[in-house]
């Protein structure tokens, strides 16, 4: 197939889109391993973390024989989130003729990292049909024996997003490195569609990279701050929003927008969570209400504004997602999709998450505990700091 040249994807709403919201787990990863196994010309998967376990091993199986169909496959995934992958599998992917890199971050040695990550996860298949959302290929991320999937959610889409994505597939694979390789026509055939013009939902792809220049997601979050006229639900997973979306969200509240936010209980990382929760005094202070989940490990990233519109992808509000990681959403213009979406986040507060209120919060924090948050939040702020203070000062 001919080499498609890089042309940039659009920032602007397409109009013509088939869409369904994923939960994690095995509807997730049932939908996955069919996107690969109907693939006809290309596929392309992007993805932070590739463990190298019975989900991983599954995946890779489906595109090893997506290959054999004589499919186009394009692996690539973070090196630092991937780096434990063995040689010998890599080795067979590459073997088995999957076109397979790994985006390489800067500053990174084998205990230390420090700089931009490739932290969108991303699935698109003939220019026609993909997934974007905040879950990685692993065991954690699927419904297992003996666990349940991490909560976190994505986006299926057929129609004109999936070209776009497709052309921001091969700009990730191409335009950032010297060794340009073989890419993906993304001029596929458009899907015939048999739905009424009343159910397309038009949907915007949004990019975070600020090496790039890139800061669609911020834009999309305080556009929802700086809009909303009664209610927005946020679930994030590491919430520690910066000063300009701090600034945003007191705005609206002052307006009189209700502001929820669905938090985790338990983090994989205790330190983040620590630093989230010396944030609380600050939150309940100014009226937005906090949930924590409850069942296991909460992952997603999403919010709805006003029952209007939805965002939903890869990027946490805080300064990592903002400054230094390559990070993909896309927002759904659709009221429809959005009531839906809301009732399902109003199900998980009601069913799986604590209402963290003032006098809970007083009861249950002693002066260790504050110290103990006090001490994690400016230490993650010294690692923010860090992380992005270089790009701040350098576009490349």
């Amino acid at each position: 197939m001919a080499r498609n040249k890089l042309k940039q994807p659009s920032s602007a709403y397409t109009p013509h889109n088939k869409i369904k919201l994923v939960r994690a787990g095995s509807e997730y990863f049932t939908l996955l391993i069919s996107i690969i196994n109907n693939a006809k010309h290309t596929l392309h998967l992007q993805v932070y973390i590739f463990d190298y376990d019975d989900t991983g091993k599954q995946v890779a199986d489906a595109l090893l024989a997506a290959v054999k169909r004589n499919v186009q496959v394009f692996l690539l995934a973070d090196a630092y989130a991937s780096h434990a992958l063995p040689g010998h599998f890599v080795k067979q992917l590459t073997d088995g003729g999957i076109n397979f890199r790994f985006f390489q971050p800067f500053f990174k040695s084998k205990y230390f990292y420090i700089g931009r990550r490739m932290h969108h996860k991303l699935i698109v298949a003939d220019a026609a049909h993909c997934m974007i959302g905040g879950i990685n290929i692993g065991d954690r991320y699927n419904d297992m024996p003996e666990q349940k999937a991490w909560l976190d959610f994505a986006l299926y889409a057929e129609g004109d997003i999936a070209r776009e994505v497709c052309l921001l597939a091969v700009q990730m694979w191409s335009g950032f490195f010297k060794k340009k390789g073989r890419t993906a026509n993304c001029d596929a055939a458009q899907i015939p569609f048999t739905l009424k013009q009343h159910s397309y939902s038009p949907v915007r792809l949004r990019r975070n990279d600020w090496v790039r220049s890139k800061s669609d997601i911020t834009a999309t979050y305080r556009e929802i701050f700086a809009t909303s006229a009664t209610q927005i639900t946020i679930l994030c997973s590491y919430f520690m929003p910066g000063i300009v979306l701090k600034k945003s969200i007191l705005r609206a509240v002052r307006r009189g927008v209700r502001i929820r936010v669905i938090m985790a209980g338990a983090s994989d990382i205790g330190l983040a969570k620590n630093a989230e929760r010396f944030m609380y005094d600050w939150l309940l202070r100014n009226k937005v209400e906090i949930y924590e989940y409850q069942p296991n490990i909460l992952h997603g990233k999403l919010a709805v504004c006003d029952n209007k519109w939805v965002t939903i992808g890869s990027y946490n509000l805080n300064n990592i997602s903002a400054y230094a990681s390559v990070e993909l959403n896309m927002d759904v213009n659709d009221a429809h999709f959005a009531v839906q979406t809301e009732k399902i986040l109003e199900e998980i507060i009601a069913n799986d998450c604590l209402a963290i209120t003032k006098q809970q919060l007083s009861h249950a924090t002693n002066i260790l505990k504050r110290l103990a948050r006090w001490c994690s939040y400016n230490i993650v702020r010294l690692l923010f700091f860090l992380f992005t203070f270089y790009f701040k000062q350098r576009k490349w």
